[in-house]
């Protein structure tokens, strides 16, 4: 290889995809954990090394130049060299401490993961834990955790995946929100009743009207992706949520509205990990607690 050849930062590349998926220097920087100023200089000289101007703004957007939409594709390429690398580095180590980030949802995070946690510290406490709290899915392949929660099991050939429950899930609100529905004792018989919904999409009234029920029995006048929002709305009567049954009855507000036929629904738990990373005895401790503890 002709290294004399390379001509610019390697280190710069990688500001210039982060703002490329971005969009924005604004999210771009919070994402690196850098200033914006610091962020745009990096772009700055990448373009210049490059002689090449890379992104035009639109507003508030950085939007790809044509000469930008040629080079993401190796950008790309190689950041999952150095991702690869960064695993490979990581699967070898053998003693039981290093980084090892997780990715858990809002609820996990509250009602299960701290003594989870408690247990592996415990156990191995030269292990850095680094708990990553969100509802998205994590990109394993690009390292944004090592090891994560999910409700689906993940089609990757290079992901070990292992179902760790059937989650059971009941239908919650505060005692006074039940008395609108005395003598329901069935999911379909549940009429205008007000949800708490996670998100716009259909998926969950389509799921809702398999179980029964009419088309106006599910309104979703409140929307939020933060879940224990959720939970505080319920407490102050403003509808009906979904939680976890081992959650809902850790919430003395909150009573079950259908206890007689919980679960309404049940939805599989994965835990997932790079097949790279399962070699790793720290993350192997972390994946093989998580799967004991959590159910």
């Amino acid at each position: 290889m002709e290294w004399g050849s390379i001509q610019f930062d390697w280190n710069r590349t990688r500001a210039f995809l982060i703002v490329a998926e971005e969009g924005s220097l604004s999210a771009a920087a919070r994402s690196l954990n850098m200033t914006q100023p610091t962020l745009g200089r990096q772009i700055t000289a990448l373009e210049q090394e490059l002689n090449v101007t890379l992104f035009e703004q639109v507003g508030k957007r950085q939007v790809l130049t044509l000469s930008g939409q040629k080079l993401v594709g190796y950008v790309k390429q190689m950041a999952e060299a150095a991702n690869q690398l960064s695993l490979m580095a990581l699967a070898q180590r053998t003693e039981l401490s290093g980084l090892v980030t997780v990715s858990v949802s809002q609820l996990d995070a509250v009602f299960r993961i701290p003594p989870v946690v408690r247990a592996i510290r415990q156990i191995a406490p030269d292990i850095e834990l680094r708990i990553d709290v969100s509802n998205d899915v994590a990109d394993l392949k690009r390292r944004e955790a090592d090891i994560a929660i999910r409700n689906f099991r993940p089609e990757q050939g290079d992901l070990i995946t292992r179902k760790i429950a059937d989650e059971p899930i009941g239908l919650y609100c505060s005692p006074l929100y039940a008395e609108r529905f005395p003598g329901v004792s069935q999911l379909k018989d549940i009429r205008h009743a007000d949800f708490i919904g996670y998100d716009l999409s259909s998926s969950v009234r389509d799921h809702l009207r398999k179980l029964g029920g009419e088309s106006d029995t599910y309104h979703f006048p409140i929307i939020s992706q933060f879940q224990l929002l959720h939970i505080e709305l319920a407490k102050l009567d403003q509808g009906l949520i979904f939680l976890p049954t081992d959650i809902g009855y850790k919430i003395p507000e909150l009573t079950s509205l259908l206890p007689e036929v919980e679960p309404v629904m049940e939805i599989p738990v994965w835990l997932v990990c790079h097949r790279e990373l399962r070699t790793n005895p720290g993350v192997n401790l972390v994946f093989d607690t998580l799967a004991n503890a959590l159910f």
